[in-house]
């Protein structure tokens, strides 16, 4: 008997498992993805706390069983995914397939590097489901509405940030010149990092003026600051308000997940997937 192609019809354990692993609709999937939900948090917790040396020190072997524990969870859940979707190989290489399988290899390749484990942070990442799982792909058109108005400000903040970067460096020169290499600013460059680091009013303190006019400049950088700072918010926002005016957005996507990629959000209309080409 021939094996099936990837095409045809997949067994009724398949489908069920398939409908259960990567689908929201039913009960029983969104149970399911609600517990991945939490164990990944959970598997992240655990990492944070085996940073802590105190915690490490009394409960490091143990932080270490349950991580393990989390891991063979995650790569019997990865395997699964690759059984019963229809395209494997185009499932492993999509992006949430990526995800997946790098949130199992930093447990793995702790075994060869060690530290590499606490690169299981990245596992955050698969939190981006839960905009399939609670029903969210509606806020993409908000998002995309956002997305517009930063484009179409785009030209007006690359002039202030022009603006600005032409300040920093006026300002920068002047107070090496000003302030000299004994009191701190010891090249150009050093003295633009102290203009940007005061302009945007986080003030480090690790270079501070010495001498009356250099106290001076950096005065009036500070109270400058507080309007740049100001300025691109305004830019967008006045954008974001004239695009309001007219009629809210209705988002153009609806919550279907392509079966071979899992490519979710395809356009209302969409007969077939956005991304591989599949029929929807």
């Amino acid at each position: 008997m021939s094996s099936p192609t990837p095409d045809s019809p997949q067994p009724a354990w398949k489908q069920r498992a398939y409908q259960i692993i990567f689908e929201s609709d039913t009960r029983a999937g969104r149970n399911f993805d609600i517990a991945l939900l939490v164990a990944i948090v959970l598997s992240v917790v655990v990492v944070m706390l085996e940073s802590v040396r105190s915690i490490n020190a009394q409960y490091g072997s143990y932080l270490r069983a349950i991580e393990w524990v989390f891991t063979g969870m995650f790569l019997l859940e990865y395997l699964a995914r690759l059984l019963v979707v229809r395209r494997p190989l185009t499932y492993a290489f999509s992006l949430l397939g990526i995800i997946d399988f790098l949130a199992i290899v930093p447990t793995l390749a702790s075994l060869l590097m060690v530290g590499s484990r606490y690169l299981l942070v990245i596992r955050t990442l698969r939190l981006l489901r839960v905009f399939r799982i609670f029903k969210l792909g509606q806020f993409v058109g908000e998002g995309e509405f956002i997305v517009t108005a930063l484009k179409a400000s785009r030209f007006k903040i690359l002039v202030f940030m022009s603006a600005v970067l032409t300040l920093v460096t006026v300002i920068g020169t002047l107070m090496y010149v000003v302030e000299g290499g004994q009191n701190g600013f010891s090249s150009i460059p050093k003295s633009i990092y102290w203009a940007i680091v005061t302009v945007t009013t986080v003030g480090y303190g690790d270079i501070s003026p010495v001498t009356i006019l250099g106290q001076t400049l950096a005065s009036v950088l500070m109270i400058m600051g507080y309007a740049i700072i100001a300025v691109p918010t305004g830019i967008v926002s006045a954008q974001m308000a004239g695009a309001g005016n007219a009629a809210p957005p209705v988002s153009p996507y609806r919550q279907v997940v392509c079966h071979v990629c899992q490519a979710p959000d395809h356009k209302r209309e969409a007969e077939y997937c956005w991304q591989c080409g599949e029929k929807l």
